[in-house]
């Protein structure tokens, strides 16, 4: 990554996360991603009800914008997720874990959960926002 520092912060005492980083800190130009339904964006249509394929979807999205930027997904420093249902995203984990792996790779940034009573569209299980640093 050519122009860009990037560490990951662990507490020495702590042990390792898993899924995740606890810290990141970077340094390079900053690239924020508003946050992504899972939906089709050309057409502000939904292909699924259920958590996994909107998780497959938003991710998606996430990367072409972060595309459009001139980034990748190792340039990740911060994702925050907001989903609607709990014990949907809870039954899905291992499904969303090989989704975001296959689309993502294995860099793990800083990251957030967050469990809300609804998104703006109606239909949205997950919205995800990002943070990237590139060169």
């Amino acid at each position: 990554m050519s122009g860009v520092t990037l560490d990951i912060i662990h507490p020495d005492a702590w042990p390792p996360p898993r899924g995740y980083s606890n810290a990141v800190a970077a340094r390079g130009r900053a690239v924020y991603v508003a946050g992504q339904v899972g939906w089709d964006p050309l057409t502000g249509k939904f292909e699924s009800d259920e958590m996994a394929p909107q998780v497959r979807r938003a991710l998606q999205n996430v990367v072409e914008v972060l595309r459009a930027a001139g980034a990748e997904p190792r340039h990740l420093v911060r994702l925050t997720w907001f989903i609607t249902d709990k014990p949907a995203y809870v039954a899905a984990r291992v499904a969303i874990g090989a989704i975001y792996r296959e689309i993502m790779g294995r860099h793990y940034p800083a990251m957030s959960l967050l469990v809300v009573s609804a998104l703006l569209e109606d239909r949205a299980k997950v919205e995800i926002e990002a943070t990237a640093v590139v060169p």
